[in-house]
C-alpha cells in the first residue's frame, strides 16, 4: 500500500522544471517553454533538490548540465509524469488526439533506407506527434536513452524479461543487380551460376563464404561464394549494388524502394536467404502510451501495404498481431 511507502513530498511542478531544463538545455529555453522566468525556473529546481536531498543539476556561469543523479532522476521522472498525464486523461474521459514526443532508434540498414518513408507518412497523419531517431548499431539501453521503442532487425531471439518485442514482419534477404552491371554481364539463370558472378556481401570475414537460399517450391541450397567486394552493413551494400560492383544480397525491405524506382532488378527472384525478423522492442511493465503504439501499427500496416502492392517485389511478410498484442499482454524474452 501506499501508506507503506515512502513517497515523493515535492512539487509536480518542480519536477516538470527541473525535466524541462534537462530536455531543452538551459534555464532560460525551459523558462520559455513553461511561460516562467528563468530566475523562477531556478529556484524550482533548487527546491527540488532541497527535497531530494541531492544535486540534479552542475552549474556553471554559462551552461547548466545534468549530473548522473541528475540523469536517472530524470529517466524516471519522465516516465512518472507520463503516466500521470495518461491517468488524469483517463479519469476525465478525454478523447483527444495522442500527442507528444517519441524517441525510436534503429539500425543503420533500417533508419537509412527503410525508416524515413515511415516517419514522414505517420507525421503526415499525427503531426502533434514529433519524433527524434536515433540511428546506430548499437543495441541502446531504452531506459537509460530515454527511447521510447527500437526497431530492431535479427534473427529469433526474443528480448529479456524487461522488455516486450512484437514481430512486425519476417524478413527475407535477396538477390539485387544494378542495370547498368547486368548489361554487361546477363544475370544467372541458375542458383549455381551465382559463383560465377561478382558478388557483394556484408560480411566481415575474409575468403569463402556460404550462404543459404530456398525457393518458392522448398528446395534449399548452400552456395559458396567469394565476395567481389564486402561491407560491414547492407545499407553499403545497397550502394555498392547501385553502382554497379556485383549481385547484391539485400534485405527486401532495405532495396524496396530502389527495386520500385528502377534502380534495381531482382535476381533469380525464386531464391531467397531466410533474414530473421523485425521486432518492436520497448520497456515491459506498463501499458504503452498511445503515441508508440500508434507508430509501431503504423509501420506493421504500411510494410503489409508495401508487401501488397508489390506483390512481385520480394518484400518481407507482414507478420501477423498476436492476440497477446491485441489484448495488451505481449509476451517477452532476450535481447
Amino acid at each position: 500500500m501506499v501508506a507503506h511507502l515512502e513517497t515523493f513530498a515535492g512539487n509536480l511542478d518542480d519536477v516538470r522544471a527541473f525535466c524541462a531544463v534537462v530536455d531543452l538545455g538551459s534555464m532560460t529555453q525551459a523558462g520559455a517553454f513553461l511561460r516562467e522566468t528563468k530566475g523562477s525556473v531556478s529556484r524550482r529546481v533548487a527546491r527540488l533538490e532541497a527535497v531530494l536531498k541531492v544535486t540534479l543539476l552542475a552549474r556553471t556561469p554559462r551552461a547548466v548540465s545534468p549530473t548522473a543523479e541528475g540523469l536517472a532522476f530524470h529517466a524516471r521522472a519522465l516516465e512518472s509524469l507520463a503516466l500521470l498525464d495518461e491517468a488524469l486523461q483517463t479519469a476525465r474521459g478525454a478523447r483527444t488526439q495522442p500527442r507528444g514526443h517519441l524517441r525510436v532508434t534503429a539500425s543503420i540498414d533500417f533508419g537509412v533506407e527503410v525508416l524515413p518513408d515511415l516517419v514522414a507518412s505517420f507525421r503526415a497523419r499525427h503531426p502533434q506527434i514529433t519524433l527524434e531517431l536515433l540511428i546506430t548499431d548499437s543495441r541502446l539501453d531504452l531506459a537509460a536513452n530515454r527511447v521510447d521503442l527500437a526497431l530492431r532487425l535479427g534473427g529469433g531471439d526474443h528480448p529479456d524479461s524487461g522488455y516486450t518485442a512484437p514481430i512486425l514482419a519476417d524478413l527475407t534477404i535477396g538477390l539485387y543487380a544494378a542495370p547498368a552491371y547486368l548489361a554487361q554481364r546477363p544475370a544467372p539463370v541458375d542458383i549455381a551460376e551465382l559463383a560465377a558472378h561478382d558478388v557483394v556481401l556484408a560480411r566481415e570475414r575474409l575468403g569463402a563464404t556460404q550462404i543459404l537460399v530456398s525457393d518458392v517450391a522448398g528446395r534449399e541450397a548452400g552456395i559458396t561464394l567469394r565476395p567481389a567486394v564486402r561491407a560491414t552493413d547492407f545499407a553499403t551494400v545497397l550502394r555498392l549494388t547501385l553502382a554497379g560492383a556485383g549481385i547484391g544480397h539485400i534485405p527486401s525491405l532495405v532495396a524496396a524502394r530502389s527495386l520500385v524506382r528502377g534502380d534495381l532488378v531482382r535476381v533469380l527472384p525464386d531464391w531467397a536467404s531466410r533474414g530473421g525478423t523485425l521486432r518492436a522492442v520497448t520497456l515491459a511493465g506498463r501499458e504503452l502510451p498511445a503515441r508508440v503504439r500508434l507508430f509501431r501499427e503504423h509501420v506493421r500496416t504500411e510494410l503489409a501495404r508495401q508487401a501488397a502492392t508489390c506483390p512481385m517485389s520480394g518484400l518481407d511478410r507482414p507478420a501477423p498481431v498476436p492476440a497477446s498484442v491485441a489484448t495488451g499482454t505481449e509476451s517477452s524474452g532476450r535481447v
